[in-house]
């Protein structure tokens, strides 16, 4: 039986990790790197897929979805994606991804895909296939790997993080609906013509019964707001004034980049989109 080994590529920091250990730890492996873009991905995105490409040696496969998010808004009556329907995940992520693999799959070969989840992530779960020939693997919760070991990867392979992880804690679209309100409004500092982008959808949408906005109970517009955005930064920073105290009470605590996960809490995310 002919075996393929594939690894999916986010942009974001674990995949990335997860990448190079392969390529340290099982050279003899023919892994296919592959990404799958939406078109709306973080520009920081790019250009850190070509930093990981030259680490790797090979090119990362771009696979494009047959339509693009404005056909399937139009499909989804103009409403837009959401926690509660992550159609934007399904059509533009897992559908092109499951088209790519379909002949192989056909002609009976054994697909192995590595999936970026952390040993200190129980509550994550990888692609469910439904196809006997293939099989995910977990390599980092096998190997006992974790955040703080995914950023010593990095670090060793002398690729860092993203440049994103400066303003943003994951990858994925630029008006990823799991943003934090921080988020947002640091999207409109760092690309402002995206947040127009976003705020022209979710206009659209809300005009045709949409009962979604992007960030939760408020529109973009109402959040642009400088009062708002003023108060917004002052919540941040208050509850990062207070994760640094409790650092400063846990001596075992790590002086590592306090991305947002840690400041909110862990929240759901799309393991496709994020990893």
């Amino acid at each position: 039986m002919t075996q393929r080994h594939v690894l999916g590529i986010s942009g974001g920091r674990d995949s990335a990790a997860l990448a190079v250990y392969m390529r340290q730890t099982a050279p003899e492996l023919v892994i296919e790197y592959f990404f799958t873009d939406t078109g709306k991905e973080l520009p920081e995105v790019y250009e850190f897929l070509g930093r990981l490409e030259g680490f790797l040696g090979k090119s990362i496969l771009r696979l494009n979805p047959d339509r693009d998010f404005d056909f399937w808004l139009q499909e989804y009556n103009n409403f837009l994606p959401s926690p509660q329907t992550r159609w934007c995940t399904r059509q533009l992520k897992i559908k092109p991804f499951e088209a790519w693999l379909r002949p192989a799959l056909a002609k009976g070969e054994q697909i192995n895909s590595y999936v970026a989840i952390r040993s200190d992530e129980d509550y994550r779960e990888g692609y469910v296939s439904g196809q006997d020939n293939l099989k995910i693997h977990l390599p980092f919760r096998q190997a006992g790997i974790d955040k703080a070991g995914v950023m010593e990867i990095l670090e060793a392979a002398g690729l860092g993080l993203p440049d994103y992880y400066r303003w943003r804690s994951r990858s994925g679209c630029t008006f990823c609906f799991y943003q934090q309100k921080i988020e947002w409004a640091r999207l409109l500092e760092e690309h402002p013509d995206a947040f127009e982008e976003a705020k022209r959808y979710e206009k659209n949408a809300l005009e045709h019964g949409s009962p979604f906005t992007w960030s939760h109970g408020e529109s973009l517009t109402e959040l642009e707001q400088p009062a708002r955005l003023a108060r917004i930064k002052r919540d941040h920073e208050k509850r990062m004034e207070r994760l640094r105290a409790r650092r400063l009470m846990n001596a075992l605590a790590s002086d590592e980049l306090i991305d947002n996960d840690e400041v909110y809490g862990a929240g759901k995310l799309c393991i496709t989109c994020h990893k």
